[in-house]
């Protein structure tokens, strides 16, 4: 039992002069006072970040525009991709306000995810050519 505790010593001994080697080579390769110095600046730009991103937080809407301001928003990059793509687009894709016989609400949403997917698809055709 005793050459059996003496030979578990010597394994935990060269274990620990593993260690301290691998230690000093580490200390060698940070150096404190500049690791210091990067992580004091890099606390005060994330500071700058969070106080930043709270003034835009609270000078702007929560997370969504108003229902108008969309629809508007929208419209004017409707207007936008038309004149950039002008005779590139589909005919269908060209003039968007066309909208089909009024229909069962069910059916209607679908028809207008159906007509986007058309649209988009059409955008999609005009930018790639």
């Amino acid at each position: 039992m005793q050459v059996n505790e003496a030979f578990s010593v010597r394994k935990i001994e060269g274990s620990i002069k593993a260690s301290v080697g691998i230690m000093r080579s580490v200390n060698q390769l940070v150096r404190l006072p500049e690791l210091t110095g990067t992580m004091s600046e890099l606390s005060r730009e994330l500071m700058k970040a969070g106080i930043i991103e709270d003034m835009v937080d609270d000078t702007l809407a929560n997370d969504q525009l108003a229902e108008g301001e969309e629809e508007e928003a929208e419209a004017e990059v409707d207007k936008v991709l038309q004149e950039v793509l002008k005779d590139k687009l589909p005919p269908s894709v060209q003039k968007p306000e066309e909208e089909l016989p009024a229909a069962p609400v069910a059916e209607e949403e679908e028809e207008d995810q159906e007509q986007m997917l058309a649209q988009m698809r059409g955008r999609l055709e005009a930018l790639k050519s």
